[in-house]
């Protein structure tokens, strides 16, 4: 089954997808801060993660790190408003994020996003590592 966690910090937003992927047949799990989604990574293997672009707490190339290390091998896409800076979504895509702008159809994203079969086992060490980070 595919499982996608979003964290948005906007829980009607959040609830809205959340209901969307239901119809899709996709299992969805909601956070609202980066801290509770990447807690939720340690313990629950996911398919696809969906992170509101502006909740990310550290620059690109360390969120990406920090998303491999709890969730290696699954697809993190960042969501950002329409209108956004043509030069950071490519910067973000460089990153290795996808990037889509809302509004965006779940199926067309779910199209896009290569879903791994099953995630990879987080590390030990990744634990103590997002405690330091979200302490």
């Amino acid at each position: 089954m595919i499982r996608v966690l979003t964290v948005d910090g906007n829980r009607s937003r959040a609830q809205a997808l959340a209901m969307e992927c239901l119809e899709h047949g996709v299992a969805a799990r909601m956070a609202e801060t980066l801290c509770e989604g990447v807690r939720y990574l340690l313990d629950a293997p996911v398919s696809m993660v969906l992170v509101e672009a502006g909740l990310l707490r550290m620059a690109g190339p360390d969120s990406a790190r920090l998303f491999d290390l709890v969730a290696p091998g699954v697809p993190v896409v960042l969501t950002v408003d329409a209108g956004a800076r043509v030069e950071d979504l490519v910067d973000l895509e460089l990153q290795g994020f996808h990037v889509v702008s809302r509004p965006f159809a779940l199926r067309d994203l779910l199209a896009k996003v290569e879903l791994p079969i099953k995630a990879a086992p987080v590390g030990k060490h990744a634990r103590g590592q997002v405690e330091a980070i979200c302490a």
